[in-house]
């Protein structure tokens, strides 16, 4: 079976959970369902005892007509199974009706618990986990959680339905009875020796699921680099591949689970041969009449089938149990950003120190050590050097997206991991270097981080940014739809759209990654009046991509593999003739020529 299970390497954050605690936990989402799962319980019973009662009604009618075979007799007896039958129907409706309603609101609640959770994850967990797995567990797997809760009120009914007829039985024939129940624990053992091997497939058939859900989310994501290169076959051969190997792994699972019922049947077999012999040898021997005998092989008919139910439960249970494994793994994933405290964040003057701080992404590789620098409030500094140097880690440890290792970084001099998360971004404003837009208007992806906002704060938000002229390329204004992820704006017009979302927000620290993708010069002038907007009286930390929000800023950084080599002003670097002067020359000085000529055209 090794082939099959290539590449379903569990996840980091995966762990093993016994069935105990699996069923405890479940449990406890069940805890306030516990006045429906009582009636859900009581029907259990009823239609266990009326599902019971038919057959037992029907073998005294046998006796009965063999007695006096009168015609009201028999359509009394007939009158009495169908009635039977009916209480079964209506127990059974109840039964299920409260049934549904319960898994319904449980599975609700653990995926709001699963998604919380999932949301509340560092930026870190995104980078080692493919988007796609995780969305396999929230949808997919929770789903699969219902199995669970079905199997478990199944085999209350059936263990009800055992233990009703093997009351039954007794009544026939004691010594046959308990013959039957010593064969019982037989069945039970071949059950439970597919536990583990039952556990051991489904993980892995939800592991091969989940690696196709991230392959499709990826492929789709990235469909318009595969069309620029031609790659659609290549796609779609990594997904035939991936969805073989889901076959092969779906085949196993099944033949897994399914053998277990021909293995029962076998046991089965033997035991009725077994009583067929013992009842004949009991019936000529005059301790049991034929009557009684042939009932008795009539009614364990009826007693096998729910017993192997039962048997079989725990080889089914584990698609259940593998699901919940797979939840609660997400849930209890260890987040690696940690706050000490939960300090409240009034307001900020914007402060920003680096005390010593060492920083790394991976154990292989440091990207700041012992990095210090001081941000004065309402201060602009320009963050340059060459990819990999440590901009974007800076920019993304003040916004909290990660943890650092050691030393300290203070905003107005209180340590970061002491104040109140939450609250904290509420003052910060984040540009990213590919602004993402939600599915909606533009006035919606304006207002996203200001919810509460009016349509006349939305507006004026749009208009600080070139006098709102941005917004006569749009066909319907801030109504415009923008399509999935921005789709159907330019990258300026997403840029712009992410601005205006900021100034709306008002932050005490800006913080610009900006967009490395070319975009035309009158959309770069719109944009560059947008950025002078948000700087002005708030520290504003950029990573600097073009000459203009260089040259402007208070202070220029530059930096090489997580160091300060050069700090300055524009005129002050460029007088020292170092690595910033360098750098200008041969990418800064090249980009202005291009702005200019843009322009001439």
């Amino acid at each position: 079976m090794g082939f099959i299970l290539d590449g379903l390497d569990t996840e980091a954050y995966d762990r093993n959970y016994s069935d105990r605690e699996l069923v405890i936990r479940i449990v406890g989402y069940f805890r306030p369902h516990a006045r429906q799962m009582v009636l859900v319980a009581l029907m259990l019973v009823l239609n266990s005892a009326a599902g019971t009662g038919g057959p037992i009604l029907i073998s005294k009618a046998i006796d009965m007509v063999a007695a006096n075979p009168a015609f009201n007799i028999m359509l009394l007896m007939a009158g009495g199974v169908l009635l039977m039958g009916a209480a079964a129907w209506v127990f059974n409706y109840v039964r299920q009706t409260y049934s549904a309603r319960v898994i319904g609101d449980v599975v609700l609640k653990l995926r709001e618990d699963v998604f919380e959770a999932t949301v509340g994850h560092d930026l870190s967990f995104y980078d080692e986990h493919p988007s796609g797995k995780i969305v396999s567990r929230i949808t997919s797997d929770t789903q699969d959680f219902c199995t669970v809760v079905t199997l478990v009120m199944d085999l209350l009914s059936q263990v009800l339905l055992v233990v009703i007829l093997a009351a039954w039985l007794c009544t026939i024939n004691l010594w046959l009875t308990l013959l039957l129940l010593g064969m019982s624990p037989l069945a039970a053992v071949i059950a439970l020796s597919f536990r583990r091997i039952a556990r051991k497939v489904t993980q892995q058939a939800k592991r091969v699921r989940a690696k196709i859900n991230a392959q499709i989310q990826e492929s789709i994501s990235g469909i318009v680099v595969a069309k620029s290169f031609r790659q659609e076959r290549s796609i779609y051969a990594t997904f035939d591949a991936n969805n073989r190997q889901a076959y092969r792994m779906g085949l196993q699972r099944g033949l897994t689970l399914v053998t277990i019922f021909p293995i029962m049947g076998l046991a089965s077999g033997i035991g009725v041969a077994a009583l067929v012999y013992a009842g004949g040898l009991a019936t000529r021997s005059g301790a049991v009449s034929p009557g009684n005998w042939y009932l008795f092989m009539q009614a364990v008919g009826f007693f096998w089938w729910p017993l192997m139910n039962i048997s079989s439960f725990w080889s089914q249970f584990q698609d259940g149990l593998s699901a919940a494994e797979r939840v609660f793994a997400l849930i209890d994933a260890e987040p690696k950003v940690i706050q000490m405290a939960s300090e409240p964040v009034e307001r900020l003057e914007g402060r920003i120190e680096f005390c010593d701080l060492i920083f790394a992404y991976t154990d292989q590789e440091t990207v700041l050590p012992n990095f210090a620098l001081e941000i004065h409030p309402r201060e602009t500094v320009a963050l340059v050097g060459h990819t990999g140097a440590g901009k974007s880690s800076i920019a993304r440890l003040i916004a909290r997206f990660y943890e650092f290792q050691e030393g300290r970084l203070l905003v107005d001099g209180r340590d970061i991991r002491r104040l109140d998360l939450g609250q904290y971004r509420q003052h910060i404003g984040v540009v990213p270097q590919e602004p993402f837009l939600f599915s909606g208007s533009v006035g919606d992806n304006v207002r996203y981080g200001h919810p509460e906002a009016t349509d006349e704060q939305v507006r004026r938000a749009a208009m600080r940014i070139s006098s709102g002229d941005w917004l006569a390329g749009l066909p319907d204004g801030l109504d415009t739809d923008v399509g999935e992820r921005g789709a159907s704006l330019s990258m300026g017009q997403r840029q712009l759209v992410a601005l205006a979302r900021v100034i709306l927000k008002d932050p005490a620290i800006f913080i610009l990654d900006e967009a490395t993708a070319s975009v035309d010069p009158f959309t770069e002038m719109q944009i560059q009046e947008g950025l002078e907007t948000l700087m002005r009286d708030r520290t504003a930390i950029v990573i600097a991509h073009r000459l203009s929000t260089v040259k402007h800023a208070d202070r220029i950084i530059v930096m090489d593999h997580g160091r300060i080599i050069e700090e300055g002003t524009h005129d002050g670097l460029m007088a020292q003739g170092g690595h910033y002067a360098e750098l200008y020359n041969t990418y800064f000085r090249h980009q202005s020529l291009e702005y200019i000529e843009g322009f001439g055209r």
